[in-house]
Parts: C-alpha cells; structure tokens; sequence
C-alpha cells in the first residue's frame, strides 16, 4: 500500500515562498518518479514539476525560475519550494508517485496553497 502525506500549504502573500514536502512510506523510493501536481478551482490538473528516479527534473513553464523540486532518497522524501508565488499559483497541491516497473500512479490528497494579491 503507496501512502503519499503533503505537508506545507497555507496562506502566504504574493511574492512570498511555501516549501512543501510529501513523505512517501513506500519500498523502493528510489525507483519512483515523483512529481507536483495541482489543481485550481475549475480547473484541470497539472504538471508543476517532476523529478525522476535519475533526478531529471521538469517544469511547467509557468513556474520556471521560480519553484524548484528536489528529492531526499533516504527520507523517502520529495520537496517543492516555491518563491516569488503569484495569485495564480493558488490551488490544491498533490504528491504523485510513479512506479516506471509496473506503470502506476499513486496520489496524495492533496495540500493547499493561496496566494493572496
């Protein structure tokens, strides 16, 4: 059983920083992709950023240069840290776990984040 806990959301003005952190209790972390999704209000869910078992990270453009993911194998442990946050970033924050061997997703549930103007 795949449990991903997100922990870091909140209220923060725009042009403040939130780290995030999701805690994996999974065997194997290391083989796990792992990434950051999140969804507004009326919105579909999407990619912020990834970071794969060989620690290539991806970004969507829209938090290029300002959100950085990272990983701690040991810990079991995927971190988002985000700077400069805009209104628009406001939205609830999931964990997601990818195992490459068998192809499945597993998700948090989620952790908020707004961003106030």
């Amino acid at each position: 059983q795949v449990q991903l806990v997100e922990s870091g959301g909140g209220l923060v003005q725009a042009g403040g920083s939130l780290g995030l952190s999701c805690v994996a209790s999974v065997s194997f972390f290391s083989s796990y992709d792992m990434g950051w999704y999140r969804q507004a209000p009326g919105e579909q869910r999407e990619l912020v950023a990834s970071v794969t078992s060989g620690l290539a990270t991806k970004y969507a453009d829209s938090v290029k240069g300002r959100f950085t993911i990272s990983r701690d194998n040991a810990k079991k442990t995927v971190y988002l840290q985000m700077n400069s946050l805009k209104p628009e970033d406001t939205a609830v924050y999931y964990c997601n776990a990818h195992r490459l061997i068998t192809g499945m997703d597993y998700w948090g549930k989620g952790t908020l984040v707004t961003v106030s103007s």
